[in-house]
């Protein structure tokens, strides 16, 4: 499903923006017992039902992603890449919660035992300007990995010696709890899911197969990102200890504030001064744009705060549609010194603004004067 198709996630999972996280996941029970594909063999339109699901749990069961997507929509988790690339990727996300009630108990043993772990996800940060974030830019990452311990060979055992089944969880490799309707099926905390316990640890990795080196990793970031986005590299993450794929690299973006745009979404927003004169007689004058400086003509009797709008020439959209609007907010610069002549010509306008009273000021003056005679104290135009 492309991103353009997909649909609002609570219509997916048919729950309401309100909905618990308990309503969510017995929602998303349902229909991954609907639409398993154990039960729907051969069947493509039950597979993508069952991944769209999928996909709709993984955010609102986040509560830092629901809360991004109730506020941005798909927009707010595109750079994030959301979404399963296959059905193994979501029994991996996602069979430590349900246990045997969905993927075992439900569908006889098809996908019953020990599963291969996928690698942990690494998480990490990077900082970029505005501009960058505007054009999109490609960034090296500098992090630290886990590689397979060659002394061991990545089991944790020195020398070679035997591996002991796990007391704790049978040799399993997880342990089940249920808890309500719920079956809750976690990774067993002795031997983190491998069903084996090393006799003898490894001097080189101390029993834990992997040691960490420092990575390089280069990354594409979209153009119009936006600040605390996501940007998931996958499989740059740590290795499986049992073989199995390794987890993803999530990127977090951090955007510097512009020291003359402000960013709304894809709006961009930019205060220009302009002199009193300009604003009373008219000008072209040049404004910052992303591309650089563009001519913009100030009609006469411009007001403070009025607000020009350039449109598309704000930040473009990571999902390649419209880029969003510039606005311009004209204020008017009140210089805190002038010179003699200026001082003098200044003086001589005020002389004829108050000898040609507009409407407006007289109908202030007379409001004024109302207000003295109300206090007792008579005003004449001069004060």
């Amino acid at each position: 499903m492309s991103m353009t198709e997909k649909r609002c996630y609570y219509e997916v999972l048919d729950v309401i923006r309100s909905s618990s996280m308990d309503e969510i996941a017995v929602a998303y029970r349902k229909l991954a017992i609907k639409y398993h594909p154990d039960k729907n063999p051969d069947n493509e339109k039950a597979v993508g039902r069952f991944k769209e699901a999928a996909e709709a749990f993984e955010v609102l069961s986040d509560g830092e992603k629901r809360t991004r997507y109730d506020r941005y929509g798909h927009a707010g988790l595109e750079a994030g890449s959301t979404g399963f690339q296959d059905v193994g990727d979501i029994f991996e996300a996602f069979g430590d919660m349900f246990g045997g009630g969905i993927f075992g108990d439900v569908f006889g043993g098809g996908r019953r035992g020990r599963r291969v772990r996928r690698g942990a996800n690494i998480q990490c940060e990077i900082t970029i300007d505005l501009l960058e974030a505007a054009r999109g830019v490609r960034q090296t990452l500098e992090f630290t990995r886990h590689r397979k311990c060659e002394d061991c060979d990545g089991n944790g055992s020195q020398g070679g010696t035997s591996m002991e089944s796990c007391h704790y969880c049978g040799g399993q490799g997880q342990v089940i709890q249920s808890s309500g309707i719920l079956r809750m099926q976690t990774t067993c905390p002795s031997c983190q899911g491998s069903g084996q316990l090393v006799e003898e640890r490894c001097s080189s990795c101390r029993g834990g197969g992997f040691l960490e080196e420092p990575v390089d990793c280069e990354v594409a970031i979209p153009a119009g990102i936006d600040d605390q986005m996501q940007i998931r590299l996958s499989g740059e993450g740590h290795p499986s200890p049992g073989g199995g794929p390794p987890g993803d690299c999530y990127c977090l973006v951090h955007v510097r504030e512009h020291p003359l745009f402000q960013r709304q979404g894809g709006h961009l927003f930019c205060r220009v001064p302009i002199t009193y004169s300009q604003a009373v007689l008219g000008a072209n004058i040049r404004v910052p744009t992303l591309d650089g400086l563009e001519e913009i003509k100030i009609r006469q009797g411009t007001q403070p705060g009025a607000v020009l709008t350039l449109k598309r020439r704000g930040m473009p959209d990571p999902r390649g549609r419209q880029s969003g609007d510039l606005h311009v907010q004209i204020d008017i610069d009140v210089p805190e010194k002038i010179n003699e002549e200026q001082e003098a010509l200044i003086r001589q306008l005020a002389e004829l603004e108050y000898a040609n009273v507009t409407p407006q000021r007289k109908s202030f003056l007379d409001k004024l004067k109302d207000y003295f005679v109300l206090q007792d104290t008579p005003v004449t135009e001069e004060e």
